[in-house]
């Protein structure tokens, strides 16, 4: 079946404060619209530029990196021109924001491959079609092209001691780890990506401060007005602990199929869901449902509808209640397995193999490396998955292959 990926996000100039953690500078109380990021957006001269800057530097994205993306769609929708920049010269350095060690650096070609599916995954988000909405640039275009004499100007606006205070070096100083020269060129070549885009604001999320101040600082050294800086939040992963990111397997990609999508965001824990609607959806966050699971559910289809169309999270819904009720289509045909028979801390495939799911543990741990295990509709393939305690099971459904199931109790 083909979804409908039309777009369904619109939010306003209302929605420019919605999940900020900071603008700067930001004075409310000025009229002075170099202070005052309302003031300069409502004075209706010309459309802003918004600048947002992504390096491919993999395959996917992930819903954590979607939340400026859809930040960028609030300006456009405001009528503002949305500059999507490309990083395919600086993310062949790597940004080292946050990093314990050098980045490896990638190739051409490799950068090329990904940037075609950073376009394809942002899509369904920004508005392509309304012309003068959206600049696509590749800063490949400005500098590659830089000379020394231009990399000395450039190296000159800033002190070793400035550098050393970026987060992340200042950590690997400490504990001796190597920085490269190379490193230090990269919130260098950021910030000169707004000089040479004539950036208005610049948008990321926290951990991008340094280097949108360094924009800040290059705009100022080549005689130009500052822009402002927004900064996002960093998602927090669906553990519900760390932050999203693809390494920790706590993430919800862009790329992710709709059934996947929602079964994944539907078991997003009560103390993260708050500022998955915030940060995540357009919906009135007083206007939320009271009831838990409900809130769940709402999130998770209206984030499948986001990317896939509202037909795609209407089904994703309805094969995910499907999935965990079982083939008898009742929430009650799934079989329950007490969890008071197993001695604790038990692996999975021990569990497995105790419930009657797998003939024997050699048989649950073959079924696990193959893929035919989920737990919760996620597929589990490390076989030496551990848990603690029935507490971390309860409720929860375990699935081999298509129709078997049961239900952890404790």
């Amino acid at each position: 079946m083909v979804f409908d990926r039309t777009p369904m996000i619109s939010p306003n100039l209302s929605g420019i404060y919605r999940g900020v953690s900071e603008i700067f500078p930001d004075r409310p109380d000025s009229s002075n619209p170099d202070e005052n990021l309302v003031k300069l957006l409502t004075k209706g001269d010309r459309p802003l530029r918004i600048k947002l800057g992504i390096d491919p530097t993999g395959t996917d994205i992930h819903l954590g990196h979607s939340i400026c993306v859809r930040k960028l769609r609030a300006f456009q929708d405001a009528g503002h021109t949305a500059v999507l920049l490309i990083g395919d010269f600086t993310a062949r350095i790597g940004d080292p924001t946050g990093k314990s060690e050098t980045r490896a650096q990638l190739t051409a070609a490799q950068v090329a491959e990904n940037a075609k599916t950073y376009l394809d995954q942002v899509r369904p988000i920004l508005d392509f079609d309304t012309p003068g909405r959206l600049e696509i640039r590749y800063n490949s275009e400005w500098l590659s092209g830089l000379d020394l004499a231009k990399i000395l100007d450039l190296l000159g606006t800033m002190s070793v001691q400035q550098m050393l205070a970026k987060e992340g070096f200042d950590n690997r100083m400490e504990q001796g780890t190597a920085i490269y020269l190379h490193e230090f060129l990269y919130p260098l070549m950021q910030g000169y990506d707004s000089v040479a885009l004539e950036a208005d604001v610049e948008l990321g999320g926290t951990d991008q401060k340094f280097n949108i101040a360094v924009g800040r600082d290059l705009q100022r050294h080549f005689g130009m007005k500052p822009q402002f800086g927004l900064l996002m939040p960093i998602l927090i992963g669906t553990d519900g602990v760390q932050k999203m990111s693809k390494s920790l397997n706590n993430y919800v990609g862009l790329s992710d199929d709709p059934l996947t999508m929602y079964s994944k965001l539907e078991k997003i824990a009560d103390r993260s869901i708050a500022q998955y609607f915030e940060l995540l959806t357009d919906l009135p966050l007083d206007a939320l449902p009271e009831n838990p699971r409900e809130k769940q559910k709402l999130l998770a289809v209206n984030v499948v509808s986001q990317y896939w169309g509202k037909e795609a999270g209407d089904r994703a819904q309805l094969d995910a209640m499907a999935l965990v009720k079982g083939a008898a289509g009742e929430a009650d045909a799934v079989a329950e397995f007490s969890l008071a028979s197993v001695q604790f801390p038990a692996k999975l495939f021990y569990i497995l193999s105790a419930s009657g799911l797998c003939k024997s543990s050699g048989d649950a741990r073959k079924l696990m490396q193959g893929g035919g295990v989920k737990l919760e509709g996620d597929k589990v393939s490390d076989v030496n998955l551990t848990f603690e305690s029935p507490a971390e099971l309860e409720g929860k459904v375990l699935q081999v292959g298509k129709n078997k199931f049961v239900r952890l109790v404790d």
